[in-house]
């Protein structure tokens, strides 16, 4: 019986697994389905039991990368904690991010940046991962707006979406210019600048 029909979700995940890491590498357009294969140690039949074609498993790849970081993110928003205290854990994680991935590189920034005039159910899919950190952030910014005195009025959903501007922007220059410490940097001043929209003075921040 082959491995496919034996283990479905493995052979899935080992096929999942060597996608990102050749398109974190070398982009979607510039990985092949063969190279896909020989990362995975699996065949071409094996790819093609469990997707259409390349968009097909770029979406699946997409959509388990960023899944997959969302749900550390959703730890991070537990209680305990104040709306303000959860947003600098938000910037907590991704600090971490940055520290354990050299380079620190984003799968759906990059597809998103590649593909996004070229296939929509890959814009869609980015789209919708990107839209789902924000939302996280949003909701955190909307309930410490309404804990704290805020130090002028803002739009959450405006500076939610400006934070994962500058956190997928840092990951982008920080790849070109192989600077870990440059979106550390950046993320410091994020923090700050969240700090700066409050009256009220924060607690001691994590860095």
């Amino acid at each position: 019986m082959k491995l496919e029909r034996k283990q479905p979700e493995v052979t899935r995940q080992k096929l999942l697994k060597a996608a990102t890491a050749l398109m974190l590498k070398q982009g979607f357009n510039a990985t092949t389905i063969d190279e896909i294969c020989d990362e995975a140690g699996l065949t071409k039949g094996s790819f093609f039991y469990h997707f259409e074609d390349k968009k097909d498993l770029g979406k699946a790849a997409v959509k388990a990368f960023g899944d997959s970081g969302l749900s550390v993110y959703a730890e991070t928003l537990k209680p305990p904690g104040a709306p303000l205290e959860q947003i600098h854990r938000m910037f907590d994680a991704m600090d971490g991010f940055v520290q354990q991935l050299d380079p620190c590189v984003c799968l759906i920034g990059m597809i998103s940046q590649e593909m996004s005039c070229q296939e929509r159910g890959l814009r869609a899919e980015c789209a919708r991962q990107l839209g789902g950190w924000t939302e996280m952030m949003r909701s955190r910014l909307e309930a410490a707006k309404q804990q704290l005195k805020p130090a002028a009025n803002f739009d959450p959903a405006d500076v939610a979406w400006f934070l994962n501007s500058i956190w997928q922007g840092s990951m982008l220059v920080g790849k070109t210019r192989q600077s870990q410490e440059m979106i550390r940097t950046n993320l410091r001043l994020a923090r700050a600048y969240v700090d700066s929209l409050f009256a009220t003075a924060p607690g001691p921040v994590s860095q």
